[in-house]
Protein backbone atom coordinates (compact mmCIF):
# COMPACT_ATOMS: atom_id res chain seq x y z
CA UNK A 1 0.00 0.00 0.00
CA UNK A 2 1.81 3.08 -1.43
CA UNK A 3 1.58 6.24 1.20
CA UNK A 4 1.98 9.68 0.15
CA UNK A 5 2.56 12.94 2.47
CA UNK A 6 2.21 16.37 0.47
CA UNK A 7 3.28 19.10 2.65
CA UNK A 8 2.27 22.30 1.94
CA UNK A 9 2.14 25.89 3.06
CA UNK A 10 -1.75 26.79 5.17
CA UNK A 11 -2.32 29.81 2.86
CA UNK A 12 -5.91 28.60 1.35
CA UNK A 13 -5.23 25.91 -1.39
CA UNK A 14 -8.72 24.90 -1.96
CA UNK A 15 -10.71 21.79 -2.08
CA UNK A 16 -10.43 21.40 -5.51
CA UNK A 17 -6.64 21.70 -5.62
CA UNK A 18 -6.19 19.15 -2.87
CA UNK A 19 -8.58 16.95 -4.81
CA UNK A 20 -5.98 17.11 -7.38
CA UNK A 21 -3.18 16.71 -5.84
CA UNK A 22 -4.39 13.60 -4.43
CA UNK A 23 -5.14 12.57 -7.64
CA UNK A 24 -2.65 13.08 -9.73
CA UNK A 25 -0.07 11.72 -7.16
CA UNK A 26 -2.06 8.64 -6.75
CA UNK A 27 -1.75 8.42 -10.96
CA UNK A 28 1.73 8.84 -11.20
CA UNK A 29 2.16 5.82 -8.60
CA UNK A 30 0.07 3.97 -11.22
CA UNK A 31 1.88 5.26 -14.62
CA UNK A 32 5.52 4.72 -12.99
CA UNK A 33 5.17 1.94 -10.43
CA UNK A 34 1.78 0.09 -11.51
CA UNK A 35 0.66 0.60 -8.02
CA UNK A 36 -2.99 -0.33 -6.85
CA UNK A 37 -5.17 3.37 -6.68
CA UNK A 38 -7.43 1.53 -4.57
CA UNK A 39 -5.06 0.88 -2.10
CA UNK A 40 -2.64 3.82 -2.35
CA UNK A 41 -2.50 6.91 0.24
CA UNK A 42 -2.55 10.12 0.10
CA UNK A 43 -2.87 12.80 2.85
CA UNK A 44 -2.23 16.48 2.91
CA UNK A 45 -0.63 18.47 5.32
CA UNK A 46 -1.18 22.46 5.66
CA UNK A 47 1.63 23.68 7.86
CA UNK A 48 1.41 27.36 8.94
CA UNK A 49 4.03 29.66 7.34
CA UNK A 50 5.66 30.22 11.03
CA UNK A 51 6.26 26.41 11.31
CA UNK A 52 7.99 26.10 7.82
CA UNK A 53 11.57 27.21 7.96
CA UNK A 54 14.11 27.63 4.93
CA UNK A 55 17.47 28.90 5.04
CA UNK A 56 17.29 29.30 8.97
CA UNK A 57 13.88 31.53 8.67
CA UNK A 58 10.44 31.03 8.95
CA UNK A 59 8.52 31.26 5.28
CA UNK A 60 6.36 34.11 7.05
CA UNK A 61 9.68 36.04 7.38
CA UNK A 62 11.14 35.21 4.36
CA UNK A 63 7.72 36.65 2.87
CA UNK A 64 7.97 39.52 4.28
CA UNK A 65 11.07 40.02 2.86
CA UNK A 66 10.16 39.24 -0.38
CA UNK A 67 12.14 35.71 -0.91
Amino acid sequence: MPYVNIKITREGATAEQKAKLIEGATQLLVDVLGKNPKTTVVVIDEVETDNWGVGGESITVRRKKGM
